[in-house]
């Protein structure tokens, strides 16, 4: 389907270019979001009639985005989570758990602006996009530890999981004297002597 778009549209195109998308795309999507208008003659007239105030509108969208920029770009929300030993979440971190971050931070974003590549499933840090306007995204951080001491570990650039395999965990050791029978307990001599005394 031939389709005009009436904003930017990440891989797709400018405002006012004519592309050709897959009927279901156009349909589910872009016509209802009203990203778009069906390329026919009537259509197009619409659109340069209005050409003027629709690039008015998004210039006017662009600038509040970088405005409100400056209030999310650099921001690193913490999100404590339970994790196996080797660190694999149990389940994994949604787009709402990162909204739900930074607008406690502050940021005042939705889950639509929220660009995760591929799903959080283990511990770290990760870089998350969020696209603020078409035009606009900036960057944040999402640490995700199994406790504050941890996330503040791994903020300082220290890697939790290789660290905690390096550490030594032998540990506790028990004496063993080949000589009693299994049950018995082993006792130091000094023990020994302050029980007798």
């Amino acid at each position: 389907m031939d389709i005009i778009l009436l904003e930017r549209v990440e891989k797709l195109g400018a405002i006012g270019d004519v592309v050709s998308v897959k009927d279901g795309y156009a349909r589910n999507y872009l016509l209802p979001n009203k990203k778009a208008l069906r390329a026919n003659e009537r259509n197009k007239q619409v659109f340069e009639a209005s050409r003027a105030k629709i690039e008015a509108d998004n210039a006017e969208r662009r600038g509040e985005a970088e405005k409100h920029s400056a209030d999310v770009e650099g921001k690193q929300v913490v999100l404590i989570r339970a994790s196996s030993n080797s660190g694999q979440l149990y389940g994994s971190v949604s787009v709402r758990d990162i909204v739900d971050a930074l607008n406690a931070d502050g940021a005042k974003v939705t889950k639509q602006m929220i660009v995760l590549e591929r799903p959080i499933k283990t511990l770290g840090i990760f870089d998350v996009r969020v696209s603020l306007h078409p035009e606009v995204s900036v960057g944040v951080k999402v640490n995700v530890a199994r406790s504050p001491d941890e996330a503040e570990l791994q903020s300082q650039g220290v890697d939790v999981m290789a660290s905690m395999f390096e550490a030594d965990t032998s540990g506790f050791t028990e004496r063993r004297d080949p000589s009693l029978e299994p049950g018995e307990i082993v006792v130091d001599e000094d023990e020994g002597e302050e029980q007798q005394a």
